[in-house]
């Protein structure tokens, strides 16, 4: 991750998610006694895998210090439908006004982290491995491509600035597939992945030519990307993308491609439903 931790990210997600909740200034918090203690236990509603616990973590840490956090779970455990995931106590104002935010990433990144798992469990047994895209929720880029390798997957470019995919607009722009790698070998340092997407077996055949190490074939058929895995035969590595859901990802799987890249794993998020309870201790 060039330039920043996971512990850099977090601290920036969680100071946004306070600052937007006003958390340090909550009104409803302020009908509690400032010294009041109190005791909160999340559970999950629905089994899923368990993600976002240090984001979770910082709320309640940023707002009270001294706050205890036990985990029944590790991250990227698969809990059960009604199963505890772990109890906070501390200071109830801080327990109270952190609740949704902490709740808000617990939720979001366990339901990534989820989607994943399907998406591998779906694949198990081939050599196709499951990858993410850039389709995610502004902001939240970082914590959902961790929360995609907790669930079994593997990332791919983090932004525009570590990796190369070139893409139907540059190859027009470029002048064509052969003068785009061509051009990308000379300027592109030693180390960064370059990519092209090509739509057809007779661009396949055109990039494979120019010395292309990684392709992504886009919305190709089934036929096609048996034929595809054919003609590359070791010459390069070959993604799938586009149209794959959790019905076909394994047919796509059994083509013989190397990657299956995914958007919905981050974009279509349907939030994990957990909740969590107070009480005084």
């Amino acid at each position: 991750m060039p330039h920043t931790t996971l512990a850099h990210h977090i601290r920036a997600n969680v100071a946004a998610a306070l600052a937007e909740d006003g958390c340090d200034r909550d009104l409803t918090a302020q009908l509690i006694a400032e010294s009041a203690q109190a005791h909160a236990t999340v559970i999950t509603r629905e089994a899923a895998v368990l993600c976002g616990t240090l984001w979770f973590e910082d709320c309640f840490l940023t707002l009270d210090p001294n706050c205890r956090i036990a985990w029944k779970l590790n991250e990227g455990d698969m809990a059960e439908a009604g199963q505890t995931l772990c109890e906070v106590r501390g200071n109830a104002r801080a327990l109270l006004s952190a609740e949704r935010p902490a709740l808000n990433f617990l939720q979001t990144l366990s339901a990534v982290a989820t989607q994943t798992r399907r998406y591998v469990e779906a694949t198990r047994g081939t050599s196709a491995r499951i990858m993410d895209t850039r389709k995610t929720l502004p902001g939240l880029r970082v914590a959902q491509k961790h929360a995609v390798k907790v669930g079994g997957g593997h990332n791919q470019r983090i932004g525009l600035f570590d990796g190369v995919l070139i893409k139907e607009n540059h190859i027009a722009a470029a002048g064509g597939i052969g003068k785009v790698l061509e051009h990308a070998f000379q300027i592109i340092p030693p180390g960064v992945s370059i990519q092209i997407e090509v739509e057809t077996l007779a661009e396949l055949e055109e990039a494979l030519n120019a010395g292309a190490q990684l392709i992504l074939l886009d919305n190709f058929s089934l036929a096609d990307m048996r034929l595809a895995v054919g003609h590359a035969a070791k010459r390069a590595e070959l993604e799938a993308s586009g149209g794959i859901t959790l019905e076909n990802v394994r047919l796509v799987a059994e083509t013989g491609v190397d990657r299956i890249s995914i958007g919905a794993l981050t974009k279509d998020v349907k939030a994990v439903d957990l909740s969590m309870r107070i009480a005084l201790p």
